[in-house]
């Protein structure tokens, strides 16, 4: 299986199975000298670890971070890293094979258990292999890592949407992510969300939701024409989310509704000698080149496709079944996607600050 890695001079390649012994990343390209604790990279994939709240899967996985190579210094003080591929491993403790034994011959309707037989001839039932969502982890980790060399922009995430149930962005306070189990900054939507999903949850199904990634701070001059486009690469990098099924940048799919004059970020002088925007249309970045704005990204997560009502399929032979999936699942695989969001958006602009650098010194 080929496409495992991400990115071109800051580099991670992942590894591992949903249901193997253990997870793993390894970030090559990560400039020497920078220093960091081990808690840093925790402290990440706590926000994202399963089972702090009765709206995620329960499956209990402590997510330690281990990091093996790379680094010097304490291992449990400050490190530094020497320039070295930085190897960092999260060991599976609370994988339950057996729940997956009655669909080991079955294909279940929305995951990739069909195109990854069709393509390789055999498939990992348990929980999907690589096809799972719990390779994200690794990239979370990897994230921690793309930030200390993009210290001064400050990326935050949120979740927007949950099935019908929207934001209103009159009440957006980033202090009260934190303070919910959906990571939604508007509080009063975050009590409807929680009665809504619990329904969701009792009857056995899931719903999907809308996430927003923000970086501030970023300079202007990010990214480069044609193949090498700032948004393309964003994009491209949400995409590759396990669930995700669309991205917009900035207005994103309303610029198809505005006029020219409502559309345009129209430009004044502006104190620094930049220019200062009247508004942000274009999510921070015009001609795939950022322009110092906050760069802002959405996406769509699909409902989770393990469901415990039965649907229709089929198995490996052709034959038509029913297919009701077991176990321990997201009712909304959206909610812990988005410290997910928040790390790619942190690895591409790595990327891009050290090809930026690169190319114009």
């Amino acid at each position: 299986m080929s496409h495992n890695s991400f990115g071109h001079l800051f580099r991670l390649t992942t590894f591992g199975e949903s249901h193997g012994p253990a997870i793993g990343a390894v970030v090559d390209g990560c400039p020497p000298r920078l220093t960091f604790r081990r808690t840093d990279v925790q402290a990440a994939l706590d926000r994202r670890r399963p089972g702090q709240s009765r709206f995620t899967t329960q499956r209990r996985e402590p997510d330690e971070v281990e990091i093996l190579s790379g680094v010097i210094g304490d291992a449990d003080g400050l490190l530094t890293t020497t320039g070295a591929p930085i190897g960092l491993l999260i060991r599976n403790v609370d994988q339950r094979s057996k729940d997956y034994s009655n669909i080991a011959q079955r294909y279940r309707p929305g995951h990739a258990d069909y195109a990854y037989d069709a393509k390789y001839g055999v498939r990992d039932h348990r929980g999907g292999g690589r096809s799972s969502a719990r390779e994200t982890a690794c990239r979370v980790a990897a994230g921690a890592i793309a930030r200390l060399v993009i210290p001064e922009i400050r990326i935050r995430g949120a979740l927007v949407a949950m099935g019908a149930i929207e934001i209103d962005r009159s009440r957006w306070d980033w202090e009260a992510v934190g303070d919910n189990p959906f990571f939604c900054p508007d509080p009063i939507a975050a009590q409807e969300m929680e009665g809504y999903l619990d329904g969701v949850r009792k009857a056995g199904s899931s719903v999907g939701a809308t996430l927003e990634i923000v970086a501030e701070g970023a300079p202007p001059g990010l990214g480069a024409p044609i193949y090498g486009k700032l948004d393309a690469d964003l994009a491209s990098a949400m995409m590759s989310v396990n669930a995700v099924k669309g991205v917009e940048i900035g207005a994103g799919m309303a610029a198809s509704r505005l006029t020219g004059e409502a559309n345009a970020d129209e430009m004044r002088a502006g104190e620094d000698g930049r220019p200062r925007f009247l508004s942000n249309n274009a999510g921070g970045v015009l001609g795939g080149i950022s322009t110092g704005q906050p760069i802002v990204v959405r996406f769509a997560v699909k409902p989770t496709s393990s469901i415990n009502t039965p649907r229709r399929s089929i198995d490996v032979t052709g034959a038509e079944v029913d297919v009701s999936t077991q176990g321990r699942h997201d009712p909304c695989v959206g909610i812990r996607a988005v410290p997910v969001g928040e790390a790619m958006m942190a690895l591409t602009l790595a990327d891009h600050m050290l090809r930026h650098r690169g190319q114009v010194g």
